[in-house]
């Protein structure tokens, strides 16, 4: 687990451990803090002892009690400003299913594609286009 002192950090939720381990990768080099889980039971415990987050980045399908997008929702209703970005290679979330302003990516998520959608979600710097 990487953290960045001065910033609450991005929850990385994702069972496939290298998959995991890019993201969190990607997101530090980036200059954010990263917190992970390994399914959506973890990163509940987890943002139980966090002040914040700073954005939710969740898989959908994932052993456990609950999946992704179930996931996004209490994390909305808990943290109603946080940024929500929902991953999935086999899973394409049908309109209305995934929490308002959440954002979907496809698997596999290229670094131009997280760099865009953390940009339009306003957590780095850069060209949201």
């Amino acid at each position: 687990m990487a953290h960045h002192p001065r910033s609450a950090p991005v929850l990385v939720v994702e069972d496939d451990g290298l998959i995991r381990m890019d993201l969190a990768d990607l997101i530090v080099d980036m200059g954010l803090a990263v917190i992970e889980a390994g399914n959506a039971d973890q990163a509940l415990k987890v943002m139980d002892t966090l002040p914040a987050i700073s954005a939710l980045l969740t898989d959908i399908d994932m052993p456990g009690s609950l999946n992704g997008i179930q996931l996004a929702h209490i994390t909305a209703s808990r943290h109603p400003a946080c940024p929500l970005v929902i991953i999935s290679g086999r899973y394409n979330p049908a309109d209305g299913t995934l929490p308002e302003g959440a954002v979907f990516l496809s698997k596999p998520i290229s670094e131009r594609a997280l760099k865009r959608t953390l940009a339009a979600v306003k957590l780095i710097e850069g060209d949201a286009g």
